[in-house]
Protein backbone atom coordinates (compact mmCIF):
# COMPACT_ATOMS: atom_id res chain seq x y z
CA UNK A 1 0.00 0.00 0.00
CA UNK A 2 2.49 2.22 0.64
CA UNK A 3 4.31 1.54 -2.33
CA UNK A 4 1.07 2.59 -4.12
CA UNK A 5 0.67 5.74 -2.06
CA UNK A 6 4.64 6.59 -3.31
CA UNK A 7 3.68 6.09 -6.77
CA UNK A 8 0.70 8.11 -6.99
CA UNK A 9 2.60 10.96 -5.21
CA UNK A 10 5.64 10.46 -7.37
CA UNK A 11 3.00 10.47 -10.59
CA UNK A 12 1.12 14.01 -9.34
CA UNK A 13 4.60 15.65 -9.34
CA UNK A 14 5.83 15.06 -12.18
CA UNK A 15 2.03 16.04 -13.91
CA UNK A 16 2.65 19.15 -11.79
CA UNK A 17 5.78 19.61 -13.72
CA UNK A 18 4.68 18.90 -17.06
CA UNK A 19 1.48 21.38 -16.95
CA UNK A 20 4.05 24.40 -15.49
CA UNK A 21 6.66 23.26 -18.25
CA UNK A 22 6.18 25.05 -22.36
CA UNK A 23 4.33 22.80 -24.22
CA UNK A 24 7.09 22.24 -27.00
CA UNK A 25 9.16 21.15 -24.04
CA UNK A 26 6.84 18.61 -22.98
CA UNK A 27 6.00 17.04 -26.28
CA UNK A 28 10.07 16.86 -27.37
CA UNK A 29 10.30 14.91 -23.46
CA UNK A 30 7.50 12.68 -24.42
CA UNK A 31 9.20 11.77 -27.89
CA UNK A 32 12.25 11.14 -26.17
CA UNK A 33 10.60 8.92 -23.28
CA UNK A 34 8.55 6.90 -25.98
CA UNK A 35 11.76 6.00 -28.10
CA UNK A 36 13.75 5.12 -25.31
CA UNK A 37 10.68 2.83 -24.17
CA UNK A 38 10.42 1.46 -27.66
CA UNK A 39 14.20 0.88 -27.93
CA UNK A 40 14.08 -0.63 -24.64
CA UNK A 41 11.44 -2.90 -25.74
CA UNK A 42 13.13 -4.19 -29.14
CA UNK A 43 16.20 -5.08 -27.39
CA UNK A 44 14.11 -6.97 -24.98
CA UNK A 45 12.11 -9.09 -27.64
CA UNK A 46 15.38 -9.46 -29.49
CA UNK A 47 16.91 -11.13 -26.67
CA UNK A 48 14.20 -13.06 -25.48
CA UNK A 49 14.12 -14.70 -29.38
CA UNK A 50 17.88 -15.36 -29.26
CA UNK A 51 17.83 -17.04 -25.86
CA UNK A 52 20.88 -13.96 -24.95
CA UNK A 53 20.28 -12.01 -21.72
CA UNK A 54 22.45 -8.44 -21.35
Amino acid sequence: MLFLVAALLLFGLTLGTVAHAPLGLSAVAAVVIAVWLAVFALRERHARRHGTSH
